[in-house]
C-alpha cells in the first residue's frame, strides 16, 4: 500500500473518532466553568469564552449568522437565535489568541445548535499566544475538485507533498491555509477521505465551499423549502463547519463566505443573499476603518478577460461595504489565473486551480500551472508568490520559442501568469536589451496541447516579441510589482 495512502487511512479513523457534538466547540467541554449560565429573557444562545486558565475573555465577537455580540466582563454572551434557521454558533477569534484545529483542521470556533432544545449553552476555550504575532504566511488554495481516489492520489502526491514540504522548510512562521472551495467534485462521500488528506499537514487549514461542494439533492439553506431538515450544505457543514465565518490573525481580519446560490442538481447563481451582505456588514462593524482585511470566496468578483467568467452578480454591493478597508480577495472556481486591482484598497486574487484542468494534466485553461498562492504578510505588508507544484517559487513564467505557440508564428511568446499593471516583462537579444514586450490577449497553446482542443478563455497575461534573423539567444527578464526580478535564457 502506498504510504501516502496509509497516512490517509489513519487519519480517516481520526476523522470518526473526533465526534460533531451538538452545541459544543470541538476540542472543548460543554461548560468550562462548570455551573450552567443563567438564562436571559428572549435569548436562545447562551455561553462564555474563557482560557485554558479557565479566564474569561471579554470583547470576543459572536454570531448566529444573523445576530451579534460581544462577549461581557465575564467572557459571557447571549443571543436571540432563531433555532429554526441558524446552524452554528461562532466565535471570531481574536489576533492574541490561537486558531484552534483538530488534526490540523480548523475547530472550536464554532459550535452545532439544536432546535430541540429551548436554549443552547454553547462555551469556547481558546489559548492565548505568548507573544504578538506579526509575521505569518497564508496558503490559499483553490479547487483540489477530486471525484474518486484516483484524482484525490494526484492530489495527495502532488498538492499535498507541496504544502508538507512548505510547510517543514518554513516550519519557524506561523503558517495559516484556506481552500477557496471545490474540494471535492460532487462526491459528498469523498469528504471523509479529503478531510484526511489534508489533515496533519503541519499548519491549521480552513475550508471555503464552492459550487461543487453541495449535495445534489437539495436547495442550499437560503433557498430550501425542504421540511426534513436537509438541505445542500449540510454535509459541508458536518466536516468543516460554518460557510461563513472569520477570525482573526496578527494585523489581519480574515472572512471567508458562501458565494454560490444553490439549487439542486448543479443548478447555481454566482452572488451573496441580502442575509449574507447584512451579517458582512456586521462582521466588519467590529473591524477598525483601514484595516487589512482577507475575503475568501469561491466565485471571484471581478474578472474582466474574455466575458468575466464566475463573476458574482452583486459585486457592486460588496465593493461598497469593503470600501474602508485595504482589502485581499481571493477565490478559485475559473481554472485560470488573474489579478485584479478592483480599486486602489481593494485587490482580487483569482489564482489557479490545485486541479489545473480538472486533473486532465499540469496546466490551468490560461497556461497557468497546478499549485497554490503562497501570501506572506509581516505587519501589514503583504507579499504573494505563486507555487507552481513540483516547483520552486523561481518557476513564475513560461516561455514559448518561435514556432511553439500555433498562433503566433515567428513570436517568442512569455505566459507570466502572476501579472498585474505594477509588473514588467523586458527581452534581451544577444545581450542586448529590446524593451518591454508586447501585451496580447490569446488561449494558451500548453492548455491546447494538453487537452487537444481550444478551451475558448483568451488569457491577459500573455506577452511576444519578434527576434531577428541570427540572433542566437533570448533572455527574458520579469519583475513582478515587489520589484523581484526573474530571468530565464533560451536559445533560439
Amino acid at each position: 500500500m502506498n504510504r501516502l495512502f496509509r497516512d490517509i487511512i489513519f487519519n480517516v479513523l481520526l476523522v470518526f473518532v473526533i465526534p460533531f457534538v451538538s452545541c459544543q466547540a470541538a476540542g472543548g467541554s460543554d461548560s468550562q466553568m462548570g455551573d450552567s449560565i443563567a438564562d436571559k429573557a428572549g435569548m436562545t444562545v447562551k455561553g462564555v469564552v474563557t482560557d485554558a486558565s479557565d479566564k474569561p475573555i471579554e470583547g470576543v465577537v459572536v454570531n448566529d449568522g444573523s445576530n451579534f455580540t460581544l462577549t461581557n466582563d465575564k467572557g459571557i454572551y447571549y443571543l436571540p437565535t432563531n433555532l429554526q434557521q441558524s446552524s452554528f454558533v461562532t466565535i471570531s477569534v481574536p489576533a492574541g489568541y490561537q486558531l484552534p484545529s483538530t488534526s490540523g483542521i480548523a475547530s472550536g470556533y464554532y459550535a452545532k445548535l439544536s432546535s430541540d432544545k429551548k436554549v443552547n449553552q454553547c462555551n469556547f476555550t481558546l489559548r492565548e499566544r505568548t507573544a504578538p504575532l506579526s509575521e505569518f504566511t497564508y496558503l490559499a488554495i483553490s479547487d483540489p475538485q477530486v471525484k474518486n481516489t484516483t484524482q484525490l492520489g494526484r492530489f495527495s502526491e502532488e498538492t499535498i507533498v507541496d504544502l508538507k514540504n512548505y510547510a517543514t522548510l518554513h516550519s519557524d512562521k506561523e503558517i495559516i491555509g484556506m481552500t477557496l472551495g471545490d474540494n471535492v467534485w460532487d462526491a459528498m462521500g469523498l469528504f471523509p477521505l479529503y478531510k484526511a488528506t489534508v489533515s496533519n499537514l503541519g499548519f491549521t487549514i480552513f475550508h471555503t465551499i464552492g459550487n461543487h461542494d453541495f449535495d445534489l439533492n437539495y436547495n442550499d439553506r437560503h433557498n430550501t423549502t425542504d421540511t426534513s431538515g436537509n438541505y445542500a450544505e449540510k454535509t459541508y457543514e458536518s466536516f468543516f463547519g460554518p460557510t461563513d465565518y472569520s477570525f482573526n490573525i496578527g494585523n489581519v481580519h480574515v472572512v471567508t463566505m458562501k458565494s454560490i446560490d444553490y439549487f439542486k442538481n448543479k443548478e447555481y447563481t454566482t452572488k451573496f443573499s441580502t442575509e449574507q451582505l447584512e451579517w458582512l456588514k456586521k462582521d466588519l462593524s467590529y473591524v477598525k476603518s483601514g484595516s487589512l482585511v482577507f475575503l475568501n470566496l469561491h466565485a471571484p468578483t471581478s474578472n474582466r478577460s474574455t466575458d468575466g467568467s464566475g463573476n458574482i452578480s452583486n459585486a457592486a454591493q460588496l465593493m461598497k461595504i469593503l470600501k474602508d478597508y485595504r482589502v485581499h480577495i481571493f477565490a478559485g472556481h475559473t481554472h485560470f489565473y488573474e489579478n485584479e486591482e478592483v480599486t486602489s484598497t481593494i485587490y482580487e486574487h483569482n489564482i489557479g486551480a490545485a486541479c489545473g484542468a480538472w486533473w486532465a494534466g499540469g496546466v490551468n485553461k490560461d497556461g497557468s500551472p497546478n499549485g497554490f498562492l503562497v501570501v506572506d504578510v509581516k505587519g501589514d505588508d503583504v507579499k504573494w508568490h505563486y507555487k507552481a507544484t513540483g516547483r520552486d517559487l523561481n518557476y513564475q513564467f513560461r516561455v514559448y520559442k518561435p514556432g511553439e505557440f500555433a498562433t503566433q508564428p515567428g513570436y517568442l511568446v512569455v505566459n507570466y501568469w502572476d501579472w498585474d499593471t505594477r509588473c514588467q516583462v523586458k527581452w534581451y537579444e544577444d545581450g542586448v536589451l529590446k524593451g518591454t514586450m508586447e501585451q496580447f490577449q490569446d488561449e494558451d497553446q500548453d492548455y491546447i496541447t494538453m487537452k487537444g482542443e481550444a478551451s475558448g478563455y483568451r488569457t491577459l497575461h500573455l506577452f511576444r516579441a519578434t527576434p531577428s534573423a541570427g540572433a542566437k539567444s533570448i533572455t527574458i527578464e520579469v519583475t513582478n510589482r515587489f520589484g523581484e526580478v526573474y530571468t530565464e535564457n533560451v536559445s533560439i
